[in-house]
């Protein structure tokens, strides 16, 4: 049985002047990372992210996941939703999120964002391990993946898959957006750990083009 350490609420956070709301774009930072990857970031880009974490986490259809690791089925440490192209989003501000994506990349890109994806780390145990893209379009293109984090920061984790190089981290949570670019997904690989600290809960949310895993 798990033991719940609950959102608490950021300083910074807004969501009592009405309502959830994004920030411009144009504060976008970008951090080059070697081999063609790069990384985009914008703390805050979500105003009143504490109210959105809310919605999602009571409402969204959360699934547990199994899988297979060394001859034995384990559970996926994180609670999953996902929502194709065609399908409404869990809260309007999502839909408005990805087009204001697509339009900012639009001449980068070449395509709009079309599926999303959250994650569910309810605590410090639930994480994901190192990985990147070998099945889907990453693995052989440039591409992106944004990443729009709401509830208590959690560290995103990046090494180059060579190996050899550093890890960069970065604490996100409480409405910040962080942008995965150029060769990342094949030529890095990235990761959310597992900490000991009291950590309360975090979704990640994920804009993707078409066929971007």
């Amino acid at each position: 049985m798990r033991s719940t350490v609950h959102l608490q609420p950021s300083l910074f956070d807004d969501a009592d002047t009405g309502g959830p709301r994004l920030g411009p774009l144009g504060g976008l930072r970008r951090m080059v990372l070697g081999d063609g990857a790069w990384l985009d970031v914008l703390p805050g880009w979500l105003h009143g992210a504490d109210e959105l974490f809310e919605h999602l986490a009571a409402t969204v259809p959360w699934r547990a996941e199994q899988r297979e690791m060394y001859e034995r089925t384990v559970d996926v440490p994180r609670l999953l939703a996902s929502y194709p192209a065609d399908a409404e989003p869990p809260h309007p501000l999502l839909g408005e999120a990805r087009a204001a994506l697509s339009r900012h990349y639009a001449r980068e890109l070449g395509e709009p964002f079309r599926t999303l994806g959250l994650c569910y780390y309810r605590d410090g145990r639930d994480s994901v391990a190192w990985h990147g893209d070998r099945i889907g379009r990453g693995a052989r293109e440039d591409t992106m993946v944004a990443i729009l984090s709401v509830g208590e920061p959690r560290t995103l984790a990046l090494r180059p898959r060579s190996g050899g190089g550093p890890v960069v981290r970065r604490p996100l949570g409480h409405g910040d957006l962080v942008v995965m670019g150029g060769s990342c997904q094949r030529t890095w690989e990235h990761a959310v750990p597992k900490t000991a600290r009291p950590v309360g809960p975090r979704i990640s949310i994920q804009f993707r083009p078409r066929g971007v895993a």
